[in-house]
């Protein structure tokens, strides 16, 4: 007997039923969202495009700690009493992001159950996804943690339909996001490339292929 699931939820359609409290701006590549230490009073929802969250230590140097594209929400902290944003937010592609204050957003969690539970869902994956990369810095070779990467930039491993041509992502970047050199990156992406796992000119194609490096310990590489 055939088991009937629900079709998962749409956030836009719960989003639109805000209006008062809720803006759709248009962001071209490059331009910040938001700034580390900016007031944070809202949260943001990824229609279109893609971005990076960055953060900057005390002695100003700047690192990358998340990928962000379609679907994805973010600036949640606010809900959870943060007063100032601790990261930068910025388009890596033109995009099309929803903002909705606070007050907008607890609103709508708590006039729609299901929206909550959507929402409540994806705070505990980035959550969970925080966990391991960190775990992943910690316990992988840098080859290991750029295949990985490379995967999750892909959609590998999500409900969604892998997206396996990636928008133009630095090797700096890359680099900054695995805890290791440009110029490892760029030996490794190479070796990718030549072991068909990728193809490699300016944007990336990731193949399923590459999950060979994530799941099996190919490689004597060292960070």
């Amino acid at each position: 007997m055939p088991i009937n699931r629900k079709p998962p939820l749409d956030p836009k359609s719960y989003l639109a039923k805000i209006g008062e409290g809720r803006s759709v701006t248009n962001f071209a590549k490059g331009q910040t969202v938001f700034s580390q230490g900016d007031r944070a009073d809202a949260v943001y929802y990824i229609q279109k495009g893609k971005a990076k969250v960055t953060v900057v230590s005390e002695q100003g140097k700047e690192a990358v700690v998340s990928l962000l594209a379609v679907d994805d929400f973010f600036g949640e902290g606010c809900l959870a009493g943060q007063s100032l944003r601790i990261s930068t937010v910025m388009a890596m592609t033109d995009s099309v992001i929803v903002r909705l204050e606070k007050s907008a957003m607890v609103r709508l969690l708590h006039k729609e159950p299901e929206f909550s539970e959507m929402f409540m869902t994806h705070v505990v994956s980035r959550s969970l996804r925080v966990e391991s990369d960190l775990i992943d810095q910690l316990f992988n070779s840098s080859e290991k943690r750029l295949a990985r990467l490379l995967l999750l930039m892909a959609n590998y491993g999500k409900e969604t339909t892998p997206e396996p041509i990636i928008a133009k992502v630095s090797q700096e970047t890359l680099a900054e996001m695995i805890g290791t050199t440009r110029s490892r990156v760029s030996f490794f992406m190479n070796k990718f490339r030549d072991l068909g796992f990728i193809d490699y000119n300016g944007h990336i194609k990731v193949h399923s292929s590459l999950l060979n490096v994530v799941l099996h310990d190919q490689t004597k590489s060292k960070n």
